[in-house]
């Protein structure tokens, strides 16, 4: 088998996860996943590996992410991850696509922009002549 590349894009995050056969390592930006991050990170980010344990125990994974913060970086991990194990066994799909949607399609929400001449999105500017 040869090795399967994926993305995931979550804000301005980018992760690219390749997929190879092994031993069951998953590594993020060279770390291995019991080392990256908060608790709740590696919870979030080993969701696939849990739903596809069998298929996961024979394949090596690495993550490269970038940009973005730290959650933003975890979700696109989350869905490179995914798409990669989907690719690798179709028969996933349904179990992710059951589990969270999320799992396999980016979540496109961005931050609203700045209207002109206001600090904010939604506030407005006061008026202090009333």
């Amino acid at each position: 088998m040869k090795s399967i590349q994926t993305q995931g894009k979550r804000k301005s995050a980018i992760a690219r996860a390749t997929l190879s056969p092994g031993t069951g390592r998953v590594t993020i930006n060279g770390q291995l996943l019991g080392s990256y991050g908060s608790d709740v990170l590696r919870l979030r980010i080993s969701e696939p590996l849990l739903l596809a344990e069998d298929v996961a125990k024979t394949l090596d994974i690495a993550v490269r992410v970038n940009g973005g913060g730290v959650n933003g970086q975890a979700d696109a991990s989350r869905l490179a991850i995914a798409r990669a194990l989907v690719e690798h066994d179709k028969k996933l799909k349904k179990a992710f696509n059951d589990y969270d949607r999320l799992l396999l399609v980016a979540d496109v929400r961005r931050k609203e922009v700045c209207k002109p001449n206001d600090s904010k999105a939604r506030a407005k500017r006061q008026k202090s002549y009333r």
